[in-house]
């Protein structure tokens, strides 16, 4: 986990926690000071009417504090104001130590109650509590110094001291484990709270590619119903082409113009027909394993056969191309049709959103050494600077909820690296977007 962020988390956290404790150990205090009043009534009546005066005071004085607390200036300052209302209870106490019996007084045992209060139960720092113990430890010694009858360095004096010196110590040593306790416990509620997190995107992550695997399974199902529909097509469509020959050789055809050219319109159109079958005959068996190393098909043609099967997008689209004399490559040409045409459908989208006509792509194709280098450039909008580098990753669109999965390009990209080659993207945004990729040359004989 980020260290800097978790520590700055935890920060956050133990202040609130400090402010509430303070709050109730402050309320607490006030309590026991009142309290105490019984006490004095029963060991000094005498001093009943100041002691009782010195514990109202001091008992307004921390509520003034906790009132304090509310403002934003003092809860960003809760540590300190926590050490000043612990420290007026030890004043009051050594006072009273030194009014009474000096080192013998009964009131130092509330001087340990606030020592080990300030470690056990307030979320109070180490170096905190230390000085705080110390501070008690010396207003003790300046207590029994001011009493009128003086004190020996042996004795009770020396016991009291060495009872508040293990207090301090004690409460010391508890609150540096209360202050790890708390840290491994609210590192352990962030760790929880993340590993939460990674969980509901995996869960989300499956539900897409559940969704994603349906389709795919209704797809092939459809891939392999189209696949004896396009044989039981091409039968007739041959039949046809075969009738309409014989009818253009025709005598009476020939005499009329208006049936040449009917059945010239009829050719056209049977053989357009011929190659959406063949296209997507072509498209729909598609290779695997090391088919991918035997196979060879020459790039122009899968071209073209991309171009026809997205034309019912690409109308008034602009579609040009630079290719090479021989483009024979190695590889599965239905594979590189279904890339084709995922990057064409890409550019028509991309530039139908955020352009204006006219639209226009190009694709160019030339020769590095043995890699034929194929570029699909638009005059769209571009692609942001920081989309580009998330473009191949899963599920990743910038495509409204409910128009896309964004697994296009991370298929595309996949169906390229293991032809061997790289799918990059390039862009200047607001003026155009490149799709690259390579593929291997053919060294088919048979060429």
């Amino acid at each position: 986990m980020d260290t800097p962020g978790l520590h700055a988390g935890y920060t956050a956290v133990l202040r609130d926690f400090r402010l509430e404790f303070s709050r109730g150990g402050a309320y607490t205090g006030i309590v026991l000071i009142l309290l105490g009043m019984g006490l004095d009534s029963a060991l000094y009546p005498d001093k009943q009417s100041a002691f009782t005066g010195a514990r109202i005071l001091v008992s307004v004085l921390i509520f003034c504090v906790v009132l304090a607390m509310r403002t934003r200036w003092a809860q960003d300052r809760i540590q300190g104001l926590t050490f000043v209302w612990l420290i007026l209870p030890q004043i009051m106490i050594a006072w009273m130590i030194a009014v009474t019996e000096g080192a013998t007084s009964i009131y130092y045992v509330g001087m340990t109650l606030a020592i080990y209060s300030s470690g056990i139960v307030l979320a109070f720092g180490l170096w905190q509590n230390m000085v705080f113990g110390a501070i008690s430890c010396l207003l003790y010694v300046a207590a029994c110094a001011w009493h009128a009858g003086g004190f020996d360095l042996a004795g009770t004096f020396v016991v009291n001291c060495l009872f508040l010196i293990m207090s301090a110590s004690i409460s010391a040593v508890f609150t540096y484990f209360n202050e790890r306790a708390r840290f491994m416990l609210f590192q352990l509620k962030a760790e929880v709270a993340q590993k939460n997190t990674q969980l509901e995107e995996t869960n989300k992550s499956l539900a897409d590619i559940k969704g994603q695997m349906l389709q795919q399974e209704k797809m092939a199902a459809i891939g392999t119903l189209a696949a004896g529909m396009l044989h039981e097509v091409n039968n007739p469509v041959n039949f046809c082409m075969m009738a309409i020959e014989v009818a253009i050789e025709d005598p009476a055809a020939k005499q009329s113009a208006l049936v040449s050219e009917c059945l010239a319109d009829a050719k056209q159109g049977m053989l357009r027909v011929q190659h959406i079958v063949s296209d997507l005959k072509t498209f729909a068996y598609r290779k695997s394993g090391n088919q991918l190393e035997t196979g060879h098909f020459q790039f122009r043609s899968a071209l073209d056969a991309a171009i026809r099967l997205v034309g019912h997008e690409t109308k008034n689209v602009s579609i040009s191309h630079d290719l090479p004399v021989d483009t024979l490559v190695r590889g599965d040409e239905a594979a590189i049709v279904g890339v084709l045409i995922n990057l064409l459908g890409n550019a028509v989208l991309s530039m139908r959103k955020g352009n204006a006509p006219p639209f226009e792509i190009r694709i160019t194709a030339h020769w590095e050494e043995n890699r034929l280098r194929i570029s699909v450039r638009d005059n769209g909008p571009g692609i942001a600077p920081e989309n580009l580098a998330r473009v191949f990753e899963p599920f990743f669109t910038t495509r409204e909820v409910g128009q896309g999965l964004g697994l296009g390009l991370s298929i595309s990209y996949g169906v390229i690296e293991r032809h061997g080659g790289t799918l990059s993207a390039e862009s200047e945004l607001g003026e155009w977007a490149s799709m690259n990729f390579d593929l291997q040359r053919s060294d088919w004989e048979g060429r």
